[in-house]
């Protein structure tokens, strides 16, 4: 068995086509093909479930993948170890992120790669439930995420808490106020995430424990098309101050802070309890640590208040 096996099975189950998966892997598609037939031969048993287009993997073939991940993780462990005694970190750092916290992942991103010029960063958009099942199958090194109270099997660095307000028009209806309850937020025509997030769950329950129940205009899964159709000013948003750092505040609009909700749910880094860990994502967690991530998303704040 050869880890180059290990890798086409990865990105074919990644890419769900057998053309594109080798492409990935910058080989033919006959050369991807016969590989992962040698992998079954080598282990006697079927891998990949086959008509006339890729069909998804068997049973047998989902615990090798499993594998497949566990092993190359933890060849890149090597690797990185090993370039650490050589005195340089190399290699990649896969970081999933939920959509609500990618805008502060540059706080982070930029002094690592700036530390560690020889190691590079894939990061992907997320749910947490993917983010969670992601971290436990070695697909991913660190997360940023919410995090709740204990973490089970889980290493965690709180980042920040999240703090609300109101995005609404300057020529709005609380646009001169400087402080809101969240059930008068509730009464302007919104613009919120889509319910499937996190964030919007965190929302509707802020509001259903004040008595209060939103039905937005509009629904969207991405902070950008929020912001997007926000900036119509025709909407109001209930936005995380995170958001501030990356996108500010639209021209014609202010933000209204919102009495703190009875929870503040907080966002950190999450790294799965595996060992040993991954030596770039103990190398972010150390970033973490000088950086004032806090104080800098309470300053952008100050300034828009």
């Amino acid at each position: 068995m050869l880890l180059r096996q290990l890798e086409y099975l990865v990105a074919l189950a990644r890419e769900r086509h057998f053309a594109r998966a080798a492409a990935a892997c910058h080989v033919s598609q006959p050369s991807l093909s016969a590989a992962i037939r040698k992998l079954e031969h080598e282990l006697d048993v079927p891998i990949v479930q086959r008509g006339q287009r890729y069909e998804g993997l068997t049973p047998e073939g989902e615990r090798v993948l499993l594998w497949a991940n566990r092993i190359l993780a933890e060849c890149d462990a090597l690797r990185q170890d090993l370039s650490t005694m050589r005195g340089s970190l190399s290699g990649v750092l896969r970081i999933g992120a939920i959509p609500t916290a990618l805008t502060v992942a540059p706080l982070l991103t930029t002094p690592f790669c700036q530390r560690h010029p020889h190691a590079r960063i894939t990061l992907e958009s997320l749910p947490s439930r993917e983010i969670t099942r992601r971290l436990a199958e070695f697909e991913l090194d660190i997360a940023m995420t919410y995090v709740d109270g204990d973490e089970p099997d889980r290493q965690v660095v709180p980042l920040y808490q999240e703090r609300y307000l109101l995005l609404t028009p300057s020529d709005g209806e609380f646009a001169d106020r400087e402080s809101l309850r969240w059930a008068e937020a509730a009464t302007v025509p919104l613009c919120l995430l889509s319910r499937q997030m996190r964030n919007r769950r965190i929302l509707d329950e802020t509001f259903a424990a004040v008595g209060a129940s939103v039905v937005p205009a509009i629904e969207t899964d991405t902070v950008s098309a929020l912001y997007a159709h926000v900036a119509s000013r025709q909407w109001s948003s209930v936005i995380s101050h995170a958001w501030l750092h990356m996108f500010g505040v639209p021209q014609g609009m202010r933000v209204v802070r919102l009495d703190d909700p009875p929870r503040s749910p907080r966002i950190g880094l999450v790294m799965a309890g595996h060992d040993p860990e991954p030596m770039l994502a103990r190398a972010l967690v150390d970033i973490a640590r000088d950086v004032d991530v806090r104080g800098e998303l309470d300053r952008v704040l100050a300034r828009h208040l």
